[in-house]
């Protein structure tokens, strides 16, 4: 069980380190070809930070393991809203201002309704993960369409700018060092993830899905709670909601639909009538915080935060009571 545990924990080092690497190596590679900040943070930054799940869910799939891909998946996306928004909000109170932001809303409802037409017949089949894999790069092409169109005085273009400014610059032979470095410490990362995981739903008795859903999901959103705390202490309040959005989008089309080309498999029962109706409560809450109901902006304040965060507690603990 130890090495399993170290395996895991390894893993998710790796995970952290490579995601990190590879996002600075695709946008520096971006950037020295011209393309502009905004585009850079919505496509590149996004995936990125998906990478994690992406990768640990095609290795799940690929190992026999399609429990850990949904409950990665979902899970994830749960996550992202309940812990990292809530501890960012407790953090500093998160106040949202972005056009950019409120385009990319319906498309994280669209995309959850179509995820849950493909799976509601209780099947991920080799179509289904084709149809979300699809979905992925129009989903990609529609951001860069919404950015490109997006105002000069849009806020979240303005905090791109300036956080990319930031960053290390780099020729293009060293940034595309660190593009194929960062692939491969997140395989590497995803397989000791994978291994660990499995080994240890096995030897505590619970599922592959419990385990993606808990240490998984938590493990490969440590890159987007990292980034959001450290967005809102820069004051850059729309890039740390737009890592979550972007994040989701990418886990509903690209971490679920990879295992579905890889290994298609059935979906467990509470996946659907537990976990997914979780995942859309929590969404809507996120755009009501994020975007109110009477006014152009939103403010996810201290208490809205522990509410999220108390919500992602409280489905632990629903979690652990169902499977134990």
């Amino acid at each position: 069980m130890l090495l399993n545990i170290i395996a895991v924990l390894a893993g998710f080092g790796l995970l952290i380190w490579g995601a990190d690497r590879f996002v600075a190596g695709a946008s520096a590679t971006a950037s020295n070809l011209g393309v502009p900040p905004l585009i850079i943070g919505l496509t590149i930054v996004g995936f990125g930070t998906s990478a994690p799940e992406m990768l640990v869910s095609g290795l799940a799939a690929w190992y026999g393991n399609p429990g850990i891909s949904i409950g990665n998946a979902i899970g994830s996306n749960i996550t992202n809203i309940g812990l990292v928004l809530g501890i960012t909000a407790l953090v500093v109170p998160v106040s949202v201002h972005s056009d950019t932001l409120r385009r990319e809303f319906p498309l994280l409802f669209l995309f959850m309704v179509l995820a849950l037409w493909l799976i509601s017949d209780g099947y991920l089949g080799f179509i289904d993960g084709l149809i979300l894999i699809i979905g992925m790069f129009a989903m990609i092409g529609w951001v860069v369409m919404i950015g490109l169109r997006s105002r000069k005085t849009d806020p979240l273009k303005t905090e791109y700018e300036e956080e990319l400014s930031e960053t290390e610059t780099m020729s293009s032979g060293k940034a595309t060092f660190w593009l194929i470095i960062g692939i491969l410490v997140l395989l590497a990362g995803s397989r000791g993830v994978v291994w660990g995981a499995s080994n240890i739903a096995i030897a505590m008795g619970v599922s592959d899905l419990v385990i993606g859903l808990t240490v998984i999901a938590i493990g490969t959103s440590l890159p987007e709670l990292a980034a959001s705390i450290t967005c809102v202490m820069k004051g850059e309040h729309d890039i740390a909601v737009g890592n979550v959005v972007g994040s989701n989008m990418f886990n509903l089309l690209g971490v679920l639909g990879l295992p579905g080309l890889i290994h298609p498999f059935q979906i467990p029962a509470e996946a659907l009538s537990r976990d997914f109706g979780v995942m859309v409560i929590l969404t809507i809450t996120l755009f009501i915080m994020s975007f109110g109901l009477k006014n152009n902006s939103g403010r996810i304040n201290r208490l809205e935060g522990g509410a999220l965060l108390a919500a992602w507690c409280g489905y632990m603990f629903w979690i652990y009571v169902t499977s134990v």
